[in-house]
C-alpha cells in the first residue's frame, strides 16, 4: 500500500476480560492494510500481554508516559494516528474519559487527540445500566465521541444482558468504513453515520423526528389480573437506540418493560392499549417515521372490575372487545408518516405478513416467527414492501434495528445504502 495512503490507529486497550478479542481486532484490522499502534493500560497487561499485541501489530507496544525519550508519547502517537479506538473500554476508562482525566499514558492520548474517537464499551450488565455509566456515555455522546456497541449476550460472569463487547470483526468492520471515508453504509455500519458528525456533516437521520412503540400492552379483568403478552420490548428499544444513533429524534411510547431507556429518547409510559394510542395520537403529527413494534393486546375486558374478582366454584365469562388498532389509526391519516409494521406469527409467515401489509396500507412490514424472537436478545426479520421480501439474517436486536432502519432509509429517500 501507498505509504502516504496507508491508514493508521492507535488501539487502546484497557483492563477488562474482554481484552482477548484486542488481539484479534489488531490482527483483522493489519490484514485490511491499517496501521495499528497498540496503546494498553497497566491493568490490560493482566488480561493479555503486550509481546501478543507487539507480535500482531509489529509495533512495541506503548505503554508508560515516560517509555518516550522526551516524554512526549501521547503527543507523537495521537498526531500521526487517523483514528483512536479503545476496545474494551471499560466502566472506569469511561468515566476516564467523559471527566477529562489524564492520569496514565491512554488517557492522556486520548485527550490530547485531533482525531475521531471510538469506543468499544465491554462491561457487566449492571455496571452498563448504572446510572453514573448512563450519565458518562452521555456525556461522550455530548463531545462527539463515538460509541461502537455493546451488545447484549452471555457474559464472563455468568449472566446474559447488555455490556458485552462487540465481536472483532464488527468493530474492523466499522473502523475500516470510517477510514474508508466512504459516503456509502452497508447494512451494519455504524461507524460512518457517527463519523460525519465528527467531520461535521449530517448523519443520515439527522433531524428526523420518529415516532417508537415498543413492548407489551396490558388489558385490565380486575384491579390485580389482566390479559398481557410475552413481548420484552427489545425489539423497539434497539430500533430507538439505532435511531438516536443515526441522528433522529426519537420518541418511544412503551408499555410496560424492564429495560432501561435509550438514552436520548423521549419516552412515554403507557400501560393499555387505550393509552398506547391517546400517546401515538398526541405525537403523531410531528413524525417523520411511525414504526409500530408494540404487541398491542388485540381485545380487552368490556367491563375490568374496579375489585378483585373472588375466586369460586362457578365459571367465569369474560367479554372482550377488539382494541383499536393504532398502525391502522396512523396509516391512514390525512397526511400520515412513513409507517412501518410489525408482525409476529407462529406459522405462514409470508403469506400472513403479505396480508396485514396490504390491509394496513402501508410501505414495510416487519415479520418474524414469534416462537424464535419473544424475549430473545437475538432474532431474524423478514421485510416486505413493494420490491418484495428482503432477509435480515439471524443477529442481536440492535445490528438487526441498524439494518431496518437502513431499508428504510433506502424506501424513504430513495437512497443506495
Amino acid at each position: 500500500m501507498d505509504q502516504a495512503q496507508t491508514k493508521r490507529i492507535v488501539l487502546g486497550i484497557t483492563g477488562g476480560i474482554a481484552a482477548y478479542k484486542a488481539a484479534e481486532l489488531a490482527r483483522l484490522l493489519v490484514k485490511r492494510g491499517i496501521e495499528v499502534q497498540v496503546a494498553m493500560t497497566e491493568a490490560a497487561t493482566h488480561f493479555i500481554t503486550p509481546a501478543t499485541m507487539q507480535a500482531l501489530t509489529g509495533k512495541p507496544v506503548l505503554l508508560d508516559q515516560w517509555q518516550d525519550a522526551n516524554g512526549m508519547a501521547h503527543i507523537q502517537s495521537s498526531r500521526v494516528a487517523d483514528a483512536i479506538v479503545i476496545a474494551p473500554a471499560t466502566a472506569d476508562f469511561i468515566a476516564k474519559l467523559a471527566s477529562g482525566l489524564a492520569n496514565d499514558l491512554l488517557s492522556t492520548l486520548c485527550l490530547a487527540r485531533d482525531c475521531p474517537l471510538l469506543v468499544a464499551p465491554a462491561m457487566n450488565k449492571q455496571m452498563w445500566a448504572n446510572s453514573a455509566t448512563r450519565r458518562n456515555v452521555r456525556q461522550l455522546a455530548a463531545d462527539g465521541v463515538m460509541l461502537l456497541g455493546p451488545a447484549s449476550g452471555v457474559q464472563a460472569c455468568g449472566e446474559e444482558g447488555m455490556g458485552r463487547m462487540l465481536e472483532a470483526e464488527e468493530l474492523a468492520r466499522e473502523v475500516a468504513a470510517l477510514l474508508q471515508g466512504s459516503d456509502s453504509l452497508n447494512e451494519n455500519s455504524l461507524t460512518l453515520a457517527l463519523s460525519r458528525r465528527e467531520r461535521g456533516q449530517e448523519r443520515e437521520l439527522a433531524g428526523v423526528k420518529v415516532l417508537i412503540t415498543a413492548g407489551p400492552t396490558y388489558e385490565a379483568i380486575d384491579a390485580v389480573r389482566g390479559i398481557t403478552n410475552r413481548s420484552s420490548g427489545k425489539m423497539g428499544y434497539a430500533i430507538a437506540q439505532a435511531a438516536l444513533e443515526m441522528g433522529a429524534q426519537v420518541t418511544l411510547v412503551s408499555g410496560p418493560t424492564a429495560l432501561s431507556k435509550p438514552l436520548g429518547a423521549r419516552a412515554v409510559d403507557v400501560t393499555s392499549a387505550a393509552e398506547m394510542l391517546a400517546a401515538v395520537q398526541q405525537n403523531v403529527a410531528q413524525a417523520d417515521m411511525f414504526i409500530a413494534v408494540a404487541a398491542v393486546a388485540d381485545y380487552r375486558v368490556a367491563q375490568p372490575s374496579a375489585q378483585k374478582i373472588k375466586k369460586s366454584d362457578a365459571s367465569l365469562t369474560l367479554e372482550l372487545i377488539p382494541n383499536p388498532d393504532i398502525l391502522a389509526y396512523v396509516a391512514n391519516l390525512p397526511q400520515p408518516p412513513f409507517c412501518v409494521g410489525f408482525a409476529a406469527e407462529s406459522e405462514m409467515l409470508r403469506e400472513h405478513a403479505t396480508a396485514k401489509r396490504i390491509k394496513k396500507n402501508i410501505p414495510l412490514l416487519a415479520a418474524n416467527l414469534a416462537q424464535n424472537a419473544i424475549g430473545s436478545d437475538d432474532n431474524e426479520l423478514v421485510l416486505f414492501d413493494d420490491a418484495g421480501e428482503h432477509l435480515l439474517p439471524r443477529a442481536d436486536k440492535l445490528t438487526l434495528a441498524r439494518a431496518l432502519l437502513h431499508h428504510i432509509i433506502k424506501l424513504k429517500f430513495n437512497l443506495q445504502i
